[in-house]
């Protein structure tokens, strides 16, 4: 299996990169905060889980270890394949995500992507005794969990948007907060990059 990858991106797309390793292109599907992090011709280090099919291989890249590891523990539990996971580790923040877990927070689970209830109430089951995050006092990174006039579609749209102009999840999460306010995801974007501007 393979576990890691390094080389040069050669293209970037909406959820997968090419990885140019050695003159071998090699497809890896992304979270939005690892896609982030990458850019077009430059090289990049991706942790990497490979999932064997009937029909395919497919391969899922992580830029940090404890995003990486965190993909394991949630494939782990009954009903998460690799591509729900994967869309989970693009709508939160790992620290949020395990903040959620260990606080019990269904309701929180609930609101990402392929998480229904009983999903949800399993994650916390399964994970709450296993996943850790280092509370660092500060406000939430995740506007998931704000309760915004604007469906949370809206600001998860703005979200990925954003970061794939380059800003990180560090610097659009306290814009996002204060444009969530705004009805569509054309007005989120308009703000936040006036106010992502001016920092």
């Amino acid at each position: 299996m393979i576990g890691y990858l390094h080389g040069r991106v050669i293209a970037l797309y909406t959820d997968y990169c090419l990885l140019d390793v050695h003159g071998v292109g090699y497809r890896v599907f992304l979270a939005n905060s690892t896609r982030a992090k990458l850019r077009l011709k430059e090289e990049a280090s991706l942790f990497t889980y490979t999932s064997v099919r009937e029909d395919a291989i497919v391969l899922y890249g992580f830029a940090t270890e404890e995003e990486y590891e965190l993909f394991l523990q949630l494939i782990g539990v009954s009903g998460i394949g690799p591509k729900v996971a994967l869309g989970i580790l693009s709508a939160i923040t790992v620290e949020s995500l395990c903040r959620a877990i260990q606080n019990k927070q269904a309701s929180v689970l609930t609101k990402l992507p392929g998480i229904g209830k009983k999903s949800a109430e399993r994650l916390i089951l399964e994970l709450k005794d296993k996943v850790a995050f280092a509370d660092s006092g500060e406000e939430e990174l995740l506007t998931i969990e704000n309760e915004a006039e604007v469906g949370d579609d809206a600001v998860a749209e703005a979200m990925a948007a954003l970061q794939s102009l380059g800003y990180t999840q560090a610097e659009i999460a306290p814009v996002i907060r204060k444009t969530a306010k705004y009805k569509t995801t054309e007005a989120i974007i308009k703000e936040s990059l006036k106010a992502l501007s001016h920092m």
